[in-house]
């Protein structure tokens, strides 16, 4: 349907024909210019510096010259195309968008441009002029009727001729002016990466509020309310034993409520990570934790929040892992940073036979680890011991 016809006083047919005519200066005028700098830059060659000046010189105009064809296929047709991730000095000679921006000036613009002004403007001239040549003559004869027919159908056909032109043109400027595929999908994939940090840093920057208002809500009223428990608990103690026995167990869920609720506080983000980093929140977690962790943090410089709230978040559940199921008699825990890597080696001396698939909470280390483009590796061998080795970038 795109190729269907339209008449001639369509809005997109007399763009169409617009841009076929316009093309003409706008291809010649660049072709001769980077055919001159070309040819002066040949000349020279046996001096290096001016033709080095020169060759630089042609590379900046010809991706001026290609702005001006952007912007002719933007005014007449709609279309944008993207200009390539190109250099402008003389290195861009390495380049092969280079040589195809260079092909598009030297010969194709100017091939599709007259020809697409002939074409165009042959078609609509001509047909005009021989449909009404008859009006001229006062004895019309065979001649000027088939003329006339002619000119008829050329009018006709010129919606078409201009629409096939400018699609003509349209697709050698997007081969030989816009970026490659391979550089399409390269600017995907750093547009990917950089919304998928954006989205890392939202979710980290939510768990940390959710942290600070469970911190200062819930937690402090579970605290009050655990502390008015305890007073009662000690002022009825002559109340029936029925009371004093419901009391007593409200104060003992409270307490373990609030244990609970500070547990589940640390393990979103606690404030010593933000505050003191890795090694202070990892401290306090390993010490937390029923069993002898030795460990080990040598981070001179902190990586970012959202790196370091995954490492956190990495060690901890390897150590509710290791305490539910491990069966573990120790634990060590070693954290490097080398360069732009961060590495974090937790080992355990339990039985062994972990599976990144086997359980819920692997599974979720390894989704946490690729979220901001870290690995993992587990070997866990029957009877152990369990090493999991996580690195991620910190760039």
């Amino acid at each position: 349907m795109a190729n269907r016809w339209r008449p001639p006083w369509s809005a997109r047919t007399w763009l169409e024909t617009a841009h076929a005519v316009v093309g003409l200066p706008t291809s010649l005028l660049p072709a001769v210019a980077v055919f001159v700098h070309l040819a002066l830059a040949l000349l020279l060659s046996w001096t290096f510096l001016p033709a080095r000046a020169l060759l630089r010189r042609l590379m900046r105009r010809a991706h001026v010259y290609a702005g001006w064809q952007r912007s002719r296929f933007d005014a007449f047709l709609g279309a944008e195309l993207p200009p390539p991730a190109a250099p402008t000095g003389v290195f861009a000679w390495r380049r092969a968008d280079t040589w195809r921006l260079l092909c598009y000036h030297l010969l194709v613009a100017p091939v599709v441009g007259v020809l697409g002004f002939a074409l165009v403007a042959g078609a609509w001239s001509g047909g005009l002029v021989m449909a009404t040549c008859a009006l001229w003559s006062p004895q019309p004869d065979r001649v000027l009727a088939v003329l006339t027919l002619f000119g008829i159908l050329l009018l006709v056909a010129a919606p078409w001729i201009a629409h096939l032109t400018t699609r003509l043109d349209l697709a050698a400027a997007r081969v030989l002016m816009g970026p490659t595929r391979s550089e399409e999908l390269s600017h995907k994939v750093e547009n990917l990466a950089a919304s998928r940090a954006e989205v890392v840093a939202a979710a980290d920057a939510e768990r940390r509020r959710i942290e600070r208002d469970l911190h200062d809500g819930a937690q402090q009223r579970l605290v009050s309310l655990a502390m008015n428990l305890g007073m009662a608990r000690a002022q009825f103690t002559d109340a029936p034993e029925p009371v004093r026995q419901a009391i007593a167990e409200a104060h003992e869920e409270a307490k373990q409520a609030v244990k609970e609720l500070r547990d589940l506080v640390r393990g979103l983000h606690p404030a010593i990570l933000t505050e003191q980093g890795l090694d202070a929140a990892l401290s306090g977690l390993a010490a937390r934790v029923p069993l002898p962790v030795r460990l080990s943090v040598r981070v001179k410089d902190r990586p970012a929040p959202a790196i370091e709230a995954v490492a956190f978040f990495v060690v901890s559940e390897a150590l509710t892992n290791i305490t539910k199921h491990a069966r573990a008699a120790r634990a060590e825990i070693e954290v490097v940073r080398e360069g732009d890597r961060l590495r974090l080696r937790i080992t355990d001396d339990g039985r062994g036979g972990a599976k990144p698939g086997a359980g819920s909470g692997l599974r979720g280390l390894a989704q946490r680890v690729g979220s901001v483009d870290g690995t993992l590796d587990i070997d866990s061998p029957p009877g152990g011991p369990t090493t999991i080795t996580v690195e991620l970038p910190c760039a």
